[in-house]
């Protein structure tokens, strides 16, 4: 199926331990460039975690956040750095010892100081091995979105394919009236020149003008590129630089049938062509 590279997602889990949020964006970029934020006390997974998003994905700008918020509460427990507190008290004993009129030592204020109170350990494991759970279904929603997307960038793009083949065909069916037009046109100048023409040096230049007028092999071309792209439709993989690169060729026939063109419909044809070409091109651009 076709997937776009734009899409977003987000997966909430909430336990015992705490509340962990999830949320992935995606946006079109040539090769995968993955931008993980994560708490630091989860650094631990951050390969992991790239491996898993390399994983399902293979193209795109990924922006990938990771919020945890502790269960407030966990534990009542305070656990004092008895050998600072030792320290600081001591401190402040030999700094009375200096001072005119010395004042009792605050308890609640040595508490406050920075690396007293220790927070206690806790085990992570749990909490990470949640979070990479979280992040394989958050990768779910994420790929569902790209590929609901991609199906809708694709009936886009299909939509302009059906009018492109619809311009080549018209344009190959007008190909006997274009050379006839045209032999119409070098005799009226002819006869506006009061001349006798030499036929048959005047049919061999209708050839040779008819030779360098010819795009029957660029609409030929068209024809080939147009059934590749509907088959690039129907594989199952990345598709988007197999596509990125049939636009160019397409675009390349396309200026081809402008320079060649003998009237005003066939350049409006060419024009028409390109315009849809680009049109379908950034699309191609949001494709995987």
């Amino acid at each position: 199926m076709t997937a776009s590279m734009t899409a977003y997602a987000r997966k909430t889990d909430e336990q015992s331990w705490g509340t962990l949020v999830w949320e992935l964006r995606t946006v079109n970029h040539r090769y995968l460039d993955i931008n993980l934020r994560l708490p630091e006390e989860l650094r631990a997974i951050e390969m992991p975690v790239r491996e898993k998003i390399a994983a399902v994905l293979n193209r795109g700008k990924v922006e990938c956040g990771l919020r945890y918020k502790a269960a407030v509460g966990q534990s009542a427990e305070i656990i004092v750095n008895e050998a600072y507190v030792t320290a600081i008290v001591d401190a402040c004993k030999v700094v009375n010892q200096r001072l005119h009129q010395p004042s009792e030592t605050n308890p609640i204020d040595i508490l406050r100081w920075p690396g007293v109170v220790q927070e206690p350990e806790q085990d992570l494991q749990p909490v990470m091995q949640a979070a990479i759970d979280l992040l394989h279904h958050a990768l779910e929603d994420l790929t569902e979105h790209r590929l609901r997307e991609g199906e809708r960038l694709k009936e886009i793009m299909l939509q302009r394919l059906n009018a492109m083949v619809k311009v080549v065909a018209e344009e190959r069916g007008r190909r006997p009236e274009i050379a006839q037009l045209y032999r119409e046109k070098l005799l009226a100048r002819i006869n506006e020149l009061q001349a006798e023409p030499d036929m048959a040096r005047f049919e061999q230049e209708l050839v040779y003008l008819a030779q360098r007028m010819d795009v029957e092999e660029e609409l030929d071309r068209l024809d080939i590129h147009f059934k590749e792209i509907e088959n690039i439709f129907k594989r199952d993989e990345p598709i988007g630089r197999r596509l990125d690169f049939i636009m160019q060729e397409l675009n390349r026939e396309a200026n081809t049938l402008g320079s060649k063109s003998v009237d005003i419909r066939s350049t409006q044809a060419s024009v028409e062509l390109k315009v849809l070409i680009e049109q379908m091109r950034e699309q191609v651009q949001n494709i995987e």
